[in-house]
């Protein structure tokens, strides 16, 4: 069956389902949709790959990150920091290029960040000891904690620095797990903080009252082109992995879509009008259906020429299952999502948005067929028919 037709066919069996849960007020196709797998399990010297990232490098060329592990599909063992490079917007990719190893140890949540002013990509990451499982570290009986590093590159991803431990400004020791992204960081482009590079990150802490593990967002951020890293307020309770857009306003507010734990399928979301220092109440968003998982936001400057800017949106829209990989996007800094197409309706879950032009964007994302995080595809997609009243 042609490409097209079949696109066309699931987007079809995928209307009523979208109706039913009021997740968009238009869903369209995309006529100009091309697929290619990045990363596939079992082959180039790795069981799994996850945890997409990607950034449109300086240069032009797409950097597409992930983690490699070894032995297993764990969250935990050795795990490697991976890269792949594509030339050619995304068509054809090269071979893989590892950009940190430690031994039997885990290197994992890459979150990329570009400083416009300096060219410089920056790469922040956790750290752990192999053989220390999650719960353990949550519950504070790991043998090792996790650790927040940054490194970077100046040639494009070409070279990487050494990984610096920024732990020290960036962690409170009351926290016990800790993560970068997953996904990727900004600068902040208007208002008192311009130019600030901000990682949105997450952890968990004890609470002393109830002596159970709390989840929480917060963001990381330099005002002085990487070489020092602070951190902000954490936003809780109940969040977790997040990503952070700054909004169409002219004066650098932020927006820090989360993963909730609150049961209301449902993605979390709270503001920030001090560059990700202190954050607004949270609130939930009806329209951002999720199964609890990782999702992707970006900002798109000028998008089609008629607006002064767009928010795309990805991620499982199901309210239960990591299936239905749909984008989404506003022109109202989130207030609603009344364009949407679905870009994968089978089992999907995380993602990575990238904006490549006025008129095309990219996601990479994870997609399971006969195991779960079996591959990881990028796909290019025409948004004229995404954007179109």
């Amino acid at each position: 069956m042609p490409l097209l037709m079949s696109l066309r066919r699931a987007f079809a069996l995928c209307r009523p389902f979208v109706a039913v849960l009021g997740l968009a007020s238009a869903v369209v196709s995309s006529a100009a949709l091309e697929k290619t797998v990045v990363f596939q399990s079992e082959t180039e010297g790795y069981n799994t790959f996850r945890i997409p990232a990607i950034v449109k490098a300086p240069n032009g060329d797409l950097l597409a990150f992930a983690e490699g592990r070894k032995d297993s599909r764990s969250d935990t063992g050795n795990i490697d920091l991976l890269m792949k490079r594509s030339s050619d917007g995304g068509k054809t990719w090269g071979a893989i290029q590892v950009i940190w190893d430690d031994a039997g140890n885990t290197c994992g949540n890459p979150c990329p960040v570009i400083d416009e002013k300096t060219g410089v990509i920056w790469m922040l990451s956790t750290h752990n000891l192999g053989k220390d499982k999650e719960s353990a570290i949550v519950d504070g009986t790991s043998d090792g904690g996790r650790t927040v590093w940054a490194f970077s590159s100046k040639d494009n991803g070409a070279t990487w620095s050494q990984p610096l431990d920024i732990t020290k400004t960036t962690k409170n020791p009351a926290w016990t797990w800790y993560a970068t992204g997953p996904g990727i960081g900004i600068q902040i482009k208007h208002g008192p903080h311009a130019g600030r590079l901000v990682i949105p990150s997450d952890h968990n802490f004890r609470d002393e009252k109830t002596k159970k593990s709390v989840h929480a967002s917060h963001a990381i951020y330099s005002d002085d082109h990487g070489a020092t890293w602070q951190r902000g307020e954490a936003i809780h309770p109940d969040m977790n992995e997040c990503q952070v857009v700054e909004l169409f306003d002219n004066k650098g507010t932020l927006l820090m879509d989360m993963r909730s734990y609150r049961g209301l399928a449902q993605r979390g979301q709270s503001t920030s009008t001090d560059g990700g220092a202190t954050w607004s109440a949270i609130t939930h968003i009806p329209a951002l259906v999720e199964p609890i998982c990782q999702a992707s936001i970006v900002r798109w400057e000028n998008a089609g020429g008629k607006k002064p800017g767009w928010l795309l949106f990805s991620n499982p829209a199901d309210p239960k299952n990591r299936r239905n990989l749909t984008v989404r996007a506003s022109d109202d800094n989130g207030a609603t999502w009344s364009r949407s197409f679905v870009l994968h309706a089978e089992k999907a879950a995380y993602s990575s948005l990238v904006v490549l032009s006025d008129t095309e964007a990219g996601c990479l994302y994870e997609i399971a067929e006969k195991r779960p995080s079996e591959k990881i595809v990028f796909a290019r997609f025409d948004t004229k028919e995404l954007l179109a009243k």
